[in-house]
């Protein structure tokens, strides 16, 4: 539901992080759920989305909303590079890293991550990419072929065009921007996971794009 929110937010001119707080006031609502991003992933709720959307058809029922929630889930892959597209035109050949790999943070779970998705759809754009996780780089290493994996997020981001934050680790929320921007050839960041502030990667130099920031 806030991965649609956030769509209409950037349409619009809004940002979600506003509009889940105003959600989240009401008390049956809550924040927990309210955070927009990439997309889930792991081993239980897709399958189980999936499995339930199956039983369902399959018993003479519609489920539209089931549906629409997969459809959603794989668009906001989609869109992450639609955004990269939008600022660096073609991606043949430009060189994209991508910061974390799992399908969540404290955890080294590739099982239907987003990434994986991602990496196909910047391949398939003849992009090359590299990457760094802290913990599920063995794991990605027997999913994602023709990666360069690195040791940090700072070799990530040497000579890259591109940066994709996938996977919120706190680590990389702790990182030295500067640092970061000035090991890119683009300072070209695409925040995943909403997790820096808009206006203070833009005061940076970096072509910021958050999901639903407007």
């Amino acid at each position: 539901f806030i991965n649609e929110i956030a769509s209409i937010c950037e349409a619009l001119g809004a940002d979600v992080k506003e509009v889940a707080r105003g959600m989240g006031l009401d008390k049956r609502i809550g924040l927990t759920y309210l955070e927009a991003g990439i997309g889930w992933g792991g081993s239980c709720l897709p399958k189980d989305v999936r499995a339930l959307h199956y039983m369902a058809s399959i018993h003479g029922c519609h489920p539209q909303l089931l549906r629409a929630v997969m459809d959603i889930n794989r668009d906001q892959r989609i869109r992450v590079v639609q955004k990269l597209r939008n600022i660096l035109g073609t991606l043949e050949d430009k060189l994209i890293g991508l910061l974390g790999l799992s399908f969540k943070p404290n955890t080294d779970d590739m099982r239907e991550a987003p990434s994986i998705e991602i990496v196909h759809l910047l391949q398939n754009e003849r992009a090359r990419v590299k990457a760094y996780d802290p913990a599920a780089m063995e794991n990605a290493k027997r999913i994602l072929k023709d990666v360069t994996y690195c040791s940090s997020a700072y070799e990530v981001a040497e000579g890259s065009d591109a940066l994709i934050v996938v996977t919120e680790w706190n680590e990389f929320r702790q990182l030295d921007m500067a640092r970061i921007k000035g090991a890119m050839r683009q300072p070209v960041l695409i925040d995943g996971r909403n997790i820096y502030d808009p206006q203070k990667m833009r005061e940076m130099g970096f072509i910021y794009r958050g999901i639903g920031r407007g």
